[in-house]
């Protein structure tokens, strides 16, 4: 995948470009729309596809106090992009406060004088999406601007499933209420979270089930308790059981939810790789023991539980 992390990069891309600009926080099955109907024009008329999307999330900086979990950090929106839409070129905007500080109309122009000699064929956008400094910047604005410079338009209305209508917030309600199966079907895909191994207190190694500790990379993440999982990492997949809960740091007694998996079969170390996760099955709440031989004959019964998960589900 062609990472382009500057505007001024998509000189270099083959054009006409067929621009998909969003925030794409998921990459739902609304997101998805827009990104087709780019692949869509570029098949018709030649040229490139370049997604184009923001780092960090435009309310993170705006708004800091209401910015929500993200439902896929900026590495797994690519990882995402590329595996399973085939997306060659995506340009990473750092949303900056300089950035935030230009008008709609700003962004646009920015956009054709950094355009390969082909310019813009055409720009992708949700119906209902607002950019630019005072929400200065939406369809009507991008109708008019592709009018003077030339180039066209889709404007994707709003995509429903179940008679919902998708959005990242919804998603994110379903998976903080544990729902999966809503997820699944609001992001036409499993819903996966991505971490990275870190070296933790090492107890599970001492009473036989070593774990591998993720810290998730502020995204989404379900009720604590224990599930049935899969993971995806090093070209490889376990599948496995993980307890989902809240643990002491060193700093402070600072108390914060850490996921911790034992995947079946794996054998070798794996600290400082990033692991995709999949919540396949809730199988408990979380809860304390009173020793070390009560924790590992429960780690034993919820092992067993997540085999029964994976062999009903073959």
């Amino acid at each position: 995948m062609d990472i382009l992390t500057d505007i001024a990069d998509l000189r270099r891309v083959r054009g006409p470009l067929h621009l998909a600009i969003g925030v794409f926080d998921g990459i739902h099955c609304g997101h998805r729309a827009v990104i087709e109907a780019a692949q869509e024009s570029a098949r018709e008329a030649g040229g490139s596809v370049v997604v184009v999307s923001f780092d960090p999330h435009p309310i993170e900086l705006l708004s800091p106090r209401n910015a929500p979990r993200l439902l896929t950090a900026p590495a797994h929106k690519l990882h995402l992009l590329e595996r399973h839409h085939g997306v060659r070129h995506v340009l990473v905007v750092p949303f900056t406060r300089e950035f935030a500080e230009q008008t709609g109309t700003q962004f646009v122009e920015s956009l054709i004088a950094a355009a390969p000699p082909e310019g813009i064929a055409r720009i992708c956008v949700g119906q209902g999406w607002q950019f630019g400094k005072g929400r200065s910047g939406d369809i009507t604005l991008l109708e008019s601007l592709g009018k003077y410079f030339g180039f066209g338009v889709t404007g994707v209305g709003t995509v429903e499933v179940r008679g919902m209508r998708v959005s990242s917030t919804r998603i994110r309600e379903a998976i903080a209420a544990g729902d999966f199966e809503v997820a699944a079907a609001f992001l036409g895909r499993v819903y996966t979270v991505v971490g990275t191994v870190i070296k933790g207190r090492q107890l599970g190694r001492t009473i036989g089930f070593p774990t591998a500790n993720l810290t998730v990379h502020s995204e989404q993440l379900p009720p604590t308790g224990v599930y049935a999982v899969r993971a995806t990492g090093l070209g490889d997949s376990w599948n496995g059981v993980a307890n989902l809960g809240y643990r002491p740091t060193v700093e402070g007694g600072e108390v914060k939810r850490l996921l911790e998996v034992h995947l079946f079969g794996l054998e070798s170390e794996i600290y400082g790789e990033d692991l995709e996760v999949e919540f396949v099955e809730f199988i408990r709440p979380e809860q304390k023991f009173e020793g070390l031989e009560a924790l590992q004959a429960q780690i034993l019964r919820d092992a067993a539980a997540a085999r029964e998960v994976f062999s009903r589900k073959e």
